[in-house]
């Protein structure tokens, strides 16, 4: 059973690092909670370091950019790692060709454009129409407020019949962009899989983001991690598969299983929606505090 608590102060000390999620926990897309900036900085206040681990497509630079944009104080968090530098990485060592067909809007070109060190002697990677494409790379849909996956369904049934993989840049299925909830990348992906496509993940809740934070922490084999979020199918699915511990943030996402309450979820609907979906995280909280 999920232990349900009312401030990360309460078990903190157990733990040397945060892996935070975004959207849900620390914002809401347009400006970010009080309370999870000041349990954050509190954190690192006893010697904690916070990676902020988003599954935003976009390259961690832009993602600071926003943060700073929306007004998180950067004594809040010690590094950023986005689904965007992995599946970046993937894309430039070529894992879905060096002609591509983008699904996705204006914001996420950094993710072509900013091309990283590590593959500045690569091969260039094209932006083409989807007739001439070797793979995919969807970071997003075109139109985010009015489109949902089935708008894709020809093109991907003819993608699926071409054999073109899809690089999903963002596992996330929807977001919640203040009261408005859109579809993500990871809705589009799911979708071409039902369909037979083939689809490659490096955001949560799989391997390759974690594996890049923890390098980039440097924090050693011993080091104690927690993880924060409010997707039970990629924070806390991640957490269990990387064997670590986890705080399932409910005032997210799922808010309305759990009772009228944001702040408080209610314990018996809580145990039965999570045993419903067969998960089990370490913690649980209203909102991040």
């Amino acid at each position: 059973m999920s232990r349900i608590i009312s401030s990360l102060a309460e078990i903190s000390a157990g733990y040397d690092a945060l892996f935070c999620d975004l959207w849900g926990c620390l914002h809401n897309g347009k400006e970010p909670y009080a309370a999870a900036v000041a349990a954050l900085q509190a954190f690192r206040a006893q010697g904690g370091t916070v990676c902020l681990m988003t599954n935003a497509p976009r390259p961690s630079p832009y993602v600071i950019a926003q943060l700073d944009l929306m007004g998180v104080p950067r004594d809040a968090w010690d590094l950023v790692v986005s689904s965007g530098d992995a599946a970046q990485d993937a894309m430039f060592a070529g894992a879905v060709g060096r002609k591509v067909w983008h699904i996705g809007t204006a914001k996420d070109d950094g993710f072509f454009t900013d091309i990283p060190d590590a593959h500045a002697g690569a091969a260039p990677i094209a932006r083409v129409d989807l007739a001439e494409a070797e793979g995919i790379v969807a970071s997003g849909p075109f139109e985010e407020v009015s489109e949902t996956p089935e708008h894709y369904r020809a093109r991907f049934l003819d993608a699926r019949d071409r054999g073109l993989p899809m690089l999903c840049a963002n596992p996330d299925i929807v977001v919640d962009m203040g009261e408005t909830r859109i579809y993500c990348a990871g809705a589009l992906a799911e979708f071409y899989e039902s369909l037979g496509g083939r689809t490659l993940y490096f955001g949560k809740p799989h391997a390759p983001i974690y594996d890049r934070a923890r390098a980039l922490m440097g924090l050693g084999t011993d080091a104690r991690y927690l993880a924060v979020g409010d997707g039970i199918n990629t924070d806390i699915a991640g957490a269990v598969a990387q064997g670590i511990d986890s705080i399932f943030v409910t005032g997210g996402l799922a808010a309305e299983a759990f009772g009228p309450d944001i702040e408080t979820p209610d314990a018996d609907l809580l145990i039965d929606w999570l045993r419903i979906l067969e998960k089990a995280p370490t913690y649980s909280i209203g909102r991040l505090r």
